[in-house]
């Protein structure tokens, strides 16, 4: 009886544990509760996207902006989300981060991580002091698809095929345009191979690596199929099958710099901005000259990329790849699997590029991303170790279908089905990855993936210029002479311009200047530091210009830099040093000449 009651007090005590005490509210040692809900385990297509923006605009208007830049080809909206915190400041008075993403149409997952930046920033405004601070000190400019045609073509369209955007072309040189699309015959609702089968009389047969997919036979042997091309019909009569799709241009071969004709770089179109969504991009940023930072995601490949995108550009000045590597190096760590590399030298040659164009025409430190890296299926020491075993069943090619099959249970490969095909009589149609494979993470690893990808955008806006004057000091010399010591600083990696935007003049320069109602400025000159200076008084750089009052800084401040400006003034009253720096912000400091 005893021990009944005593194991009865102990569930009690335990049971007024648990429940809170009257008037209190309960904590809960989850996540706390999000303003707005978005998934990050699926897909958004164009409308989606747009809507989550904003929702997240309505969430918080205070901060999120989003703004029509332009239209595509068909007409669809190009939207720019700006964040800005206006209690801290304008959003021309802070150096802006741009993101940039799905210039290519199947490249999707890009739009993800621009949704999931903006939803993180906000959620986190307040709760995170790293967030609230960059929020304070910096401006975002985020747009989700720049390719919104291509985007929604690849959700809806049976091929998936979206790489280009709709701008008509006419591939086969027939003066016909986008006339012979692929064709969706079983009705499935995606573009699959197409094979017959003619035993001993082909040039293929089934995978030694998966039977599923098909090998090219060894020469001098025989197969028992023969590959027809992918799902269709010869629409346009010319023997071909599927060979006049949308589009089929690069858009990310139609920007201003170092653009090319056709015949020298392929998908090139007729001349730059020839596209309204590069049109408007250029015209976005050519007017918010306050951007310092650039990222855009494409993919895939799992790459850190930097250009020049041609070695006929030429390489970068020392100081400007000193910054990109130390953000590039670090995207490495931030970035498991992801290579920082040079994009004509470890990917291929692109003329007419975004990102060469943002830097070498924009003066904007510029990075692109190529997401999702396929050795990411395996991702411990010990698998990435087996996946180099020929024998093993996640080497190479194999592994791909060794995930299919058992971590995503067959859901992204077509078997292959006979059919009755009007031209080609009976075939079979199948063996093909699905759209939402290869090129895109499985959806239950894209959250990481945008987190990470994020991680290091963030990492950038961080590391963009942000000047600061300071420490100002007056010393009387005699009547109403006195020097003025006054300290500017960029604590960032990245400089107020780039070597290479003021070797190409794109970016205005600096602003240093003096005001004060009753001060003229004798002299001004640059010392190592004050204290050097009052031990060798004549170590100084004398500052060449007729209006020292108003001092051009046409190479900007470096990063990781002090320097001090030393002033010899005439006058009295206050006096205000102020930087202005179109991409490192504006700071000042006053002092009393007394």
């Amino acid at each position: 009886m005893k021990s009944h009651i005593l194991r009865t007090l102990i569930v009690a005590a335990l049971v007024l544990a648990v429940v809170p005490k009257a008037g209190l509210t309960q904590k809960y040692a989850s996540d706390p509760q999000f303003k707005v809900k978005i998934d990050f385990d699926r897909w958004h297509d164009t409308a989606e996207i747009y809507a989550d923006m904003r929702r997240m605009e309505q969430a918080w208007p205070k901060f999120v902006k989003v703004e029509t830049i332009g239209r595509s080809v068909e007409g669809r909206e190009l939207i720019a989300v700006h964040i800005n915190n206006p209690d801290s400041g304008s959003e021309a008075g802070k150096a802006a981060m741009l993101i940039e993403a799905n210039v290519h149409g199947n490249e999707i997952q890009g739009g993800e991580i621009c949704l999931y930046t903006v939803w993180y920033l906000m959620e986190n405004y307040g709760r995170l002091e790293a967030i609230t601070r960059l929020v304070n000190e910096r401006a975002f400019y985020i747009i989700p698809t720049m390719n919104p045609d291509g985007r929604q073509y690849f959700f809806e369209g049976a091929s998936g095929n979206a790489r280009s955007g709709h701008f008509p072309m006419d591939d086969d040189n027939d003066y016909k345009f986008d006339e012979d699309k692929p064709t969706d015959l079983n009705g499935n609702g995606m573009i699959e191979q197409i094979r017959k089968y003619v035993p001993g009389k082909g040039n293929y047969r089934p995978s030694a690596v998966d039977p599923r997919s098909m090998e090219p036979v060894p020469f001098g042997e025989k197969g028992d199929y023969i590959m027809l091309g992918q799902e269709g019909i010869d629409n346009d009569g010319d023997g071909r099958v599927g060979e006049d799709d949308f589009g089929q241009y690069d858009p990310n071969r139609n920007y201003p710099f170092d653009w090319q004709p056709n015949y020298i770089q392929s998908g090139a179109l007729d001349y730059p901005t020839q596209l309204p969504e590069a049109r408007a991009e250029v015209d976005f940023i050519t007017s918010h000259p306050n951007i310092s930072g650039v990222q855009s995601f494409h993919n895939n490949g799992g790459m850190i990329l930097r250009g020049p995108g041609a070695e006929s550009a030429g390489e970068y000045p020392t100081s400007d790849v000193r910054a990109y590597d130390q953000l590039g190096k670090t995207g490495e760590m931030i970035l498991p699997f992801y290579r920082y590399i040079v994009i004509w030298s470890g990917l291929y040659t692109v003329h007419g590029g975004f990102i060469d164009w943002t830097n070498d025409g924009a003066g904007i430190m510029s990075f692109s991303n190529e997401l999702w890296n396929g050795d990411q299926y395996f991702t411990s020491p010990d698998l990435q170790e087996a996946a180099k075993d020929p024998g093993s069943p996640i080497n190479g090619r194999k592994g791909t279908y060794f995930f299919n099959d058992k971590v995503e249970f067959g859901a992204e490969l077509t078997e292959w089905k006979k059919f009755n095909h009007p031209q080609f009589g009976e075939v079979e149609i199948g063996g093909t990855w699905k759209r939402f494979t290869s090129r895109v993470p499985p959806r239950f690893m894209n959250e990481e993936l945008c987190h990470r990808n994020m991680a290091f955008t963030l990492l950038q806006a961080d590391e963009m210029p942000k000047i600061r004057v300071e420490s100002a000091e007056v010393q009387k010399l005699s009547g109403d002479i006195y020097r003025v010591f006054v300290d500017i600083v960029n604590a960032k990696v990245v400089p107020t311009i780039l070597e290479r935007a003021a070797q190409n003049n794109v970016v205005r320069p600096d602003l240093l200047t003096l005001e004060g109602k009753d001060a003229a400025v004798i002299s001004a000159s640059w010392i190592d530091n004050r204290e050097v200076y009052r031990i060798k008084p004549n170590v100084t750089s004398f500052i060449d210009q007729k209006d020292l009052k108003r001092i051009i800084l046409r190479n900007g401040t470096p990063g990781k830099t002090a320097r001090t400006i030393m002033y010899l003034v005439k006058g009295s009253g206050d006096v205000t040093v102020k930087y202005d720096s179109i991409k490192g912000g504006v700071a000042a400091q006053t002092v009393t000449l007394k």
